[in-house]
């Protein structure tokens, strides 16, 4: 970070430290090096993938850059908490984050060194976990709320962190690489991995579809991650493989290897280079048919006549030798759509509106862990067995009962914080900083010859504001009025005061919002009050 930025990061950490404090957190520094062994124990290691940054010592123990410290953290507290009473715990931290990303862009937005918050919460019921959880996602809201950014909260996935409950924080804008759905007419909000719509099986159902004719449905082909599930997935032909929603797969077909592009090399008979014949696993071939192609789809699939269909042109198999599947609803049973939800597609909570597919970038995550890695770390307290009349719980002995911690690990990138927020309020001339992380909230800019009048306005700006000083800066430089306003305009303060002609004729200090699209010319005992004004749209 350069200077100004470096202003801006540490308004915003001071912004999290506050919202922290006020939910009752404790600030800790965790270290950037992580025991490969640690994470064994939770079996993270082989399943957090080729993102580690791995490494060895001298003496050849193994050794990453942590990008998460649930292991370490839960080790920590583990050692050191026995007893209910010193619970609920609340521990954060802010730091630098380490993931080798395969394709990093748009700057700090997304890259292999990131700074974040994470904060990591310990109670001894559910109960308490969940009621964690909410007094969390209020202070997300309340911080996102200072910052007066446009934000979504969104139902998600809990992906690689695990547990069973998570919201995400994004801010919809056109390079964000995440896909979030939200209906017009209730509060219904997803990404894109947990989103759905309300479909009935007779939806788009074309009378070709429903008599089971595979010329009116085109195939997608993946496989599994251990190479063992062939997988084609069966949509109407008026779309195409672009449309297809990994994430509906996924759902039905857990296995699924979602990272590949090109599938077809592996419906072969030939082993890869690292397996034999031997050691590869018997194939079988799954058929996932999306609800539109009709309920006798799976049925004409199954005939003889149609089985070459079931290969890719030019493979080798034999599909006598392989055993066939048919997935042809969803996992509560009802119609499977693979298809990506698009603009218009009916709500499934409210059902009479209409959802939004927008572009967003994650800015921040909250998670119920559960006891997922309090279990495999042995995090444990004793706790009074009457706490859980009538609830099943472990090792109960002498009035007390021994149980795992109850989790959760809430996140805030704050380097990709700042590249969204820079990215989202810039405009033709430059960055625009809100109030609340801006370097400086106000900058005085003096015409030549007006420098010891800058100096004084300053001053008074400064002294004038009572308990709360005015956060500015006073541009000495040489160069010309016209380039200092221009690079004023660059940097993004919030207000910019001015002292040209006006102040020279009349004692008028020029005062510039570019937010509110408000310029004026106030008189400068006036001043502190309109500058505080101004602010409080910010």
């Amino acid at each position: 970070m350069l200077p100004l930025g470096q202003k801006v990061q540490e308004k915003l950490e001071r912004l999290i430290d506050k919202h922290m404090l006020q939910l009752g957190a404790s600030k800790v520094s965790l270290s950037s090096i992580s025991s490969q062994a640690l994470w064994q124990q939770t079996k993270r290691l082989e399943g957090y993938g080729p993102e580690l940054f791995r490494f060895a010592d001298r003496k050849d123990v193994p050794y990453l850059l942590a990008p998460t410290h649930e292991e370490e953290i839960t080790t920590l507290v583990s050692k050191t908490v026995k007893s209910y009473k010193s619970l609920p715990l609340r521990l954060y931290q802010i730091t630098r984050k380490y993931r080798d990303e395969i394709r990093p862009r748009q700057g700090v937005l997304r890259s292999r060194e990131f700074i974040m918050k994470d904060l990591y919460t310990f109670d001894y019921s559910i109960d308490n976990a969940l009621l964690t959880y909410s007094q969390v996602r209020a202070a997300y809201s309340q911080l996102f709320d200072e910052l007066k950014l446009p934000y979504l909260v969104a139902e998600a996935s809990s992906g690689d962190i695990g547990g069973d409950l998570s919201h995400e924080y994004h801010l919809p804008t056109a390079i964000g690489e995440d896909n979030v759905v939200s209906c017009n007419s209730c509060d219904y909000v997803a990404n894109e991995e947990l989103a759905t719509t309300k479909v009935s099986p007779s939806e788009h159902t074309s009378s070709d579809t429903d008599q089971g004719d595979l010329s009116a449905a085109h195939v997608w082909r993946g496989v599994s991650k251990d190479r063992s599930t062939l997988i084609n997935v069966w949509y109407p032909a008026s779309s195409t493989g672009d449309d297809i929603n990994t994430y509906a797969i996924k759902s039905v077909l857990p296995e699924l290897d979602s990272s590949l592009n090109d599938s077809t090399v592996f419906w072969s008979s030939a082993p890869e280079p690292s397996e034999t014949s031997e050691s590869r696993k018997a194939l079988r071939l799954v058929n996932i048919i999306d609800h539109r192609l009709g309920s006798r789809f799976a049925d004409t699939l199954k005939t003889s006549s149609s089985q070459l269909s079931l290969l890719p042109q030019g493979s080798n198999l034999n599909i006598n030798s392989i055993s066939n599947e048919y997935i042809t609803s969803s996992t509560d049973g009802g119609p499977l759509n693979v298809l990506r939800i698009r603009d218009g597609d009916n709500c499934p909570r409210c059902g009479s509106g209409e959802l939004k597919v927008q572009k967003a970038i994650e800015l921040g995550h909250t998670f119920h862990l559960g006891t997922r890695y309090s279990d495999p770390l042995e995090a444990h307290v004793q706790v009074p067995s009457n706490f859980f009349e009538g609830k099943a719980v472990s090792n109960s002995a002498g009035g007390m009962t021994t149980v795992s911690m109850q989790m959760g690990c809430h996140g805030i990138g704050v380097s990709r914080l700042i590249g969204a927020v820079a990215d989202h309020l810039a405009d033709q001339k430059g960055l625009n900083w809100p109030r609340a992380i801006a370097p400086f909230e106000a900058v005085v800019i003096p015409g030549k010859g007006l420098e010891k009048d800058g100096v004084a306005v300053s001053e008074y700006l400064v002294n004038s504001q009572g308990l709360r000083s005015l956060d500015l800066v006073f541009d000495d430089r040489l160069d010309s009025l016209t380039w200092k306003m221009k690079d004023a305009d660059l940097v993004g303060y919030p207000i910019i005061v001015i002292l040209g002609k006006k102040w020279t004729s009349d004692k008028l200090c020029e005062v510039q919002c570019r937010r509110l699209s408000s310029v004026s010319y106030v008189v400068l005992e006036e001043l502190p009050v309109y500058i505080n004004q101004l602010l409080s749209q910010l």
